[in-house]
C-alpha cells in the first residue's frame, strides 16, 4: 500500500502542512519537529507526490490541458509541445478530453474543484466557453490554444490564419489556377472564416474573384471532402483547383476526383491545410499550409508557465506563422 503525506503527519503527530513545510525546507517548522517529521518519512519509506511538494506553496505544481478529442489529426503534435515544455520546467500535466460530452466536462470540473492543478491549457471544445469564462474569472490561469474564434478575456495562441489561406491562393494563381473550389470548414470556427477571408482577398487582388458556388462549407473529414467534390463533378461545376482547409478533406477531394479520372495537378490542383504526417504520403503528395502545431503547444505553455511562476503576465496574442509546403499535388516541377 503506498504511504502517503497523511500517515507521516499522523506518525509523526502533526499537520499535513507540516509535513509539506518539511518537503519544503520551509523554515517556519522548529528543528526538532522538522527532525522528528524526517525520521518518520525515513522509516515509512515515503515518497512524496508533487501535490503533497507544492502544497505549503499553494501549488500543486502540475497544468491542466483540456482538449476535444486526442483523434484529432494535429492534436498529438500540440500535446507533445505541451509536455516538452511543462517537464521541462518540472511540472506535472493532466490531460481531459470531452469524448463523453457531458460526463466529461463534469469529471473536469471535479478536478478544477480538487484543485488538482494550478492553471489550464485549452483547444476549446464546443460549449465550454461559459464554463472556462467562469473558471477564469474565479482565478484560475487559463490560455486558449485557438482555432474557434477570438476571446480577448483569455491569453491565446494561434496560427496566422488569414495569412495561410491568402498564401495558398497566392500559390495556386502562380501556378495558373483561377477557379478554385473551395472547401471550407464548419464556419462558426474563426480558423475557418481567417483562412475563407485570406483566400478569398489574394484572389480578388489577383484579378479573379471567387465564384460564391465554388465555396463549399464542409464538416473537416476525408468522407465529406470525397462527397462535396463528387457531387460538385456530377453537376458539371467547372473548376481547375481545390483548397481545403484541413488535409483531411484535402485527401477526400483527391480520392474523388481520381475517381473521376482527372489528374492532379494536370487537371486539378489541390492543396489543403495542416501539413500532418499522412499529407506527405498521398498519391501525389499533398501541398499544404503548414500550421507549427508542435511550437504552438510550446508557446501556450510557456504562457501559463510564466504566469504560475510569477513570471511576466501573458503579452498580446501569440500568432505563429504558417508557411505554404509544395508537393506534386499542385505542381510537377
Amino acid at each position: 500500500m503506498r504511504v502517503t503525506i497523511a500517515d507521516v503527519a499522523r506518525m509523526a503527530g502533526v499537520s499535513k502542512t507540516t509535513v509539506s513545510r518539511v518537503l519544503n525546507t520551509r523554515d517556519e517548522v522548529d528543528r526538532s519537529t522538522a527532525a522528528r517529521v524526517r525520521d518518520v518519512i525515513d522509516q515509512l519509506g515515503y515518497v512524496p507526490s508533487s501535490g503533497a511538494v507544492g502544497l505549503a506553496r499553494g501549488q500543486s505544481r502540475t497544468v491542466g490541458m483540456l482538449v476535444p478529442s486526442l483523434t484529432w489529426p494535429w492534436m498529438g503534435e500540440v500535446v507533445q509541445g505541451v509536455v516538452d515544455t511543462v517537464e521541462a520546467a518540472e511540472f506535472g500535466l493532466l490531460l481531459f478530453t470531452c469524448n463523453r460530452g457531458t460526463e466529461s466536462v463534469e469529471r473536469f470540473t471535479s478536478q478544477v474543484s480538487a484543485r488538482a492543478f494550478d492553471g489550464l491549457l485549452v483547444v476549446e471544445p464546443e460549449n465550454t466557453l461559459a464554463m472556462l469564462t467562469a473558471l477564469h474569472r474565479r482565478g484560475l490561469p487559463v490560455v486558449l490554444i485557438d482555432d474557434r474564434g477570438r476571446h480577448p478575456e483569455f491569453p491565446y495562441v494561434t496560427a496566422a490564419n488569414r495569412e495561410g489561406g491568402a498564401s495558398a491562393a497566392r500559390h495556386l494563381l502562380a501556378v495558373g489556377r483561377h477557379r478554385p473550389l473551395v472547401l471550407a470548414g464548419p464556419l462558426r470556427f474563426g480558423c475557418v472564416r481567417e483562412r475563407l477571408d485570406g483566400f478569398r482577398a489574394a484572389y480578388a487582388d489577383g484579378g479573379h474573384p471567387l465564384d460564391p458556388a465554388l465555396i463549399v462549407e464542409s464538416d473537416f473529414t476525408e468522407a465529406d471532402g470525397r462527397e462535396v467534390v463528387r457531387r460538385l463533378l456530377a453537376e458539371g461545376r467547372d473548376f481547375d483547383a481545390v483548397f481545403a482547409h484541413n488535409d483531411l478533406a484535402a485527401v477526400g477531394a483527391m480520392a474523388a476526383l481520381r475517381a473521376a479520372g482527372l489528374r492532379m495537378p494536370e487537371d486539378v490542383a489541390v492543396i489543403g491545410f495542416d501539413d500532418i504526417p499522412l499529407a506527405g504520403h498521398t498519391e501525389p503528395a499533398l501541398t499544404t499550409v503548414r500550421q507549427p502545431m508542435r511550437e504552438m503547444g510550446e508557446t501556450a505553455a510557456r504562457m501559463l508557465l510564466a504566469r504560475l511562476t510569477g513570471g511576466a503576465p501573458p503579452g498580446p496574442p501569440a500568432v505563429l506563422p504558417t508557411s505554404v509546403v509544395v508537393r506534386r499535388s499542385t505542381t510537377n516541377g
